[in-house]
């Protein structure tokens, strides 16, 4: 069985909103909803894991309903930090049945089933797999201020989610690591075991939403994805 872990635990102090971003609507729905919806259409995924703020779990479950989401197995608090939100989730979850973990930003509603997919397969493969994408930037290394040198930006890729594990390597990834405010992804706690992680290249579009720029951006795309569907 294949579970993804959704993280929607966030404030999103950063976003400037009296709402937390994810339950804001884009084009009829709530911004978590179009995440979710990639996952429930995903045939690689079997269950979903929400992780929502304690005080939003109620109110949502009836948005699931309203929205038909079949996947949901379960809805539970996350903790003070993205990666106790993400071991929420993990501890929360059917040891005995899992093959593969696929954790997601709740905010990036761009992703689509079949980088979904590809990641899952990857995983299952090597172990671990994230979602990547180009830096098309230049990079400059700054230095007291001062431009000290430009890094090969072929060498460079954007970590995206899904990120993607075998249960047991994740298990032992938060198990062997502390997971304190640097944690930012869960591929940082399996490279401190040492593991390999496979990269699987994706979409620049699968932007996470953190300003309200991004919110635009976002509506644009889904926007326009609706008219390529019609």
């Amino acid at each position: 069985m294949n579970i993804a872990i959704i993280v929607a635990a966030g404030s999103g102090t950063r976003f400037g909103s009296t709402m937390p971003k994810q339950f804001l609507e884009i084009l009829g729905k709530p911004l978590l909803i179009h995440t979710l919806e990639r996952f429930e259409n995903c045939a690689a995924i079997d269950e979903i894991v929400l992780v929502l703020p304690l005080e939003e779990i109620e109110n949502f479950k009836q948005t699931i309903v309203k929205f038909n989401l079949k996947k949901i197995a379960k809805t539970i608090a996350g903790g003070n930090t993205r990666a106790e939100s993400v071991l929420n989730g993990l501890n929360s979850a059917e040891s005995e049945t899992i093959d593969i973990i696929a954790v997601h930003d709740g905010a990036r509603p761009l992703v689509s089933t079949e980088e979904i997919t590809r990641t899952i397969e990857k995983a299952r493969e090597t172990g671990a797999a994230c979602l990547v994408a180009a830096v098309t930037d230049t990079i400059k290394e700054i230095a007291d201020g001062k431009v000290v040198g430009t890094i090969d930006r072929a060498k460079l890729r954007r970590a995206l989610t899904p990120q993607c594990f075998r249960y047991e390597i994740l298990k032992r990834a938060f198990a062997e690591n502390e997971i304190g405010e640097t944690v930012t992804d869960e591929c940082f706690l399996v490279e401190k075991l040492g593991g390999e992680i496979a990269a699987v290249e994706g979409s620049a579009k699968n932007i996470k939403i953190t300003t309200l720029e991004d919110f635009i951006l976002a509506e644009s795309l889904l926007r326009q994805l609706e008219i390529e569907n019609v």
